[in-house]
């Protein structure tokens, strides 16, 4: 971002272009300011209007702005000229204003856009006048990381010589807004910012004024632009990063840390009060020492990366909710000693050939195995003994599209077969009545009583379906 308060004396405005549309002439305005540069077009009536409140306020002089003309004023000719006399008034008046800078004479050359200093003049005035019934309505808030950058920036500056003296535009409204929050956005990009050179994904950003954020969304965002996270750590409770090409968690868990190594982990660097964290549609690898850092996690999120197996994450007690979706399990081999008391798995859009690494997730409810690669219908004989597992998806695996597929699958569940949900539906009466004679078959082949017959209170009409 440009900054006007330290390139003052090398910053310059020319009027460089005038075009015609619709027979409405715009004259366009190139501002550079240091390295940053940008352009606003503006029709002469806007020039005339700035011009006359210039006059009356700045004591800006009255003739120096070209004349009007009514007739023949759409001529090359006559726009040539008038676009070159624009040019000289407005290096004048840049001039002569450039140590005071109105806010008016800012906002027609786009400063509140572009420039750290008039952006938050803008912002400042937006909070003093909105910001409490803002902070009534939700305590949430969408950033830029323009704003961000140009709040991190005058952090660091001294109070600029040209400070509003208007209490309206004072930065501490910024600031007590900011630490009042509970929820922030913030969203990255890495195309140019409106018409300057300014990529917002190349801009760097601290965290440090909130002070009580509950709920941290960041999109598109590269972890390299934020500088510290404050004391996030003593506050946060969920945390959503994605489409960022995140490749590990502590590029963001320990993004304020030098040294990112297992020894440097204490007390001081864990997130205690961390429970959801959602890195989807990133590009990890593997599952980090880093999950250390967050011990009381309850939801855990990597859908949409690159992972092939998962480590251990035991030591994640409260750990419920798991979603792997959308990554490149083919194994998943003795998950029971690697992830603790998970109640909900999501395995959906994997490469996932067999259920026998899920057998001993006793406390499991709900497992979503759509979109896989499972043939074998008798692979549901690993899970069908889980005392707890209600939930089961296996649709848009080769398995489901077997003859009676949900029957086969239900049957081995056994008494609990009633209890199931497949594919997001229960069975049917005369899926359970079907499933119980396959069952029958089974245990009588087996030189067994099924169980259902076991109970004299119970009985059941056979039934050809």
């Amino acid at each position: 971002m440009s900054s006007f308060v330290i390139h003052n004396n090398s910053s310059v405005v020319s009027v460089d272009e005038a075009t015609t549309k619709d027979g409405v002439t715009y004259y366009t305005i190139n501002v550079a300011v240091g390295p940053v540069n940008w352009n606003v077009s503006h029709r002469y009536s806007d020039f005339l209007e700035l011009h006359e409140y210039l006059v009356t306020n700045h004591g800006v002089a009255k003739e120096l702005l070209p004349p009007k003309k009514v007739i023949r004023n759409k001529t090359p000719k006559f726009i040539e000229h008038r676009r070159e006399a624009l040019n000289v008034y407005l290096k004048n008046i840049f001039n002569y204003l450039r140590l005071s800078m109105p806010y008016e004479f800012a906002h027609f050359l786009h400063f509140h856009l572009y420039d750290i200093y008039f952006l938050l003049q803008d912002l400042a005035k937006t909070l003093f006048l909105e910001g409490d019934k803002l902070l009534e309505a939700e305590k949430s808030h969408k950033f830029t990381p323009l704003q961000l950058h140009a709040i991190s920036e005058r952090l660091k500056m001294a109070c600029p010589s040209t400070e509003k003296v208007d209490q309206m535009y004072d930065f501490s409204h910024i600031l007590d807004y900011c630490s009042h929050l509970h929820s922030l956005s913030i969203e990255g990009s890495y195309e140019k910012y409106g018409t300057s050179n300014i990529v917002p994904n190349n801009l760097q950003f601290t965290l440090v004024p909130f002070k009580g954020l509950l709920d941290l969304n960041i999109m598109g965002v590269p972890m390299a632009c934020i500088e510290s996270v404050g004391t996030l750590r003593n506050t946060l409770v969920s945390l959503y990063i994605q489409i960022a090409n995140v490749v590990s968690l502590n590029e963001f868990l320990l993004v304020d840390i030098l040294h990112k190594d297992p020894s440097s982990i204490n007390d001081t660097l864990k997130w205690n009060k961390l429970i959801i964290v959602n890195f989807a549609s990133n590009s990890i690898k593997q599952v980090d020492w880093a999950i250390k850092l967050v011990p009381k996690l309850q939801q855990l999120n990597f859908s949409s990366n690159r992972l092939t197996e998962l480590c251990d994450i035991s030591c994640l007690h409260e750990l419920r909710v798991l979603n792997l979706s959308m990554n490149k399990f083919s194994a998943c081999e003795n998950w029971h000693a690697k992830i603790g008391n998970v109640v909900k798995i999501d395995l959906s859009q994997n490469q996932v050939v067999s259920l026998q690494g899920f057998s001993r997730l006793y406390s499991l409810e709900s497992l979503d195995l759509s979109c896989n690669l499972i043939t074998d219908v008798e692979e549901v004989q690993h899970i069908c003994k889980l005392p707890c597992l209600e939930y089961l998806r296996l649709t848009a695996n080769p398995v489901a599209s077997t003859i009676d597929y949900r029957v086969k699958v239900i049957e081995q569940f056994n008494a609990r077969m009633g209890e199931l949900c497949l594919d997001n539906e229960k069975a049917s009466e005369k899926e359970l009545d079907t499933a119980r004679v396959l069952q029958a078959l089974r245990t009588v082949k087996e030189g067994k009583m099924p169980s259902f017959l076991e109970n004299n209170n119970t009985s059941f009409s056979f039934r050809n379906s």
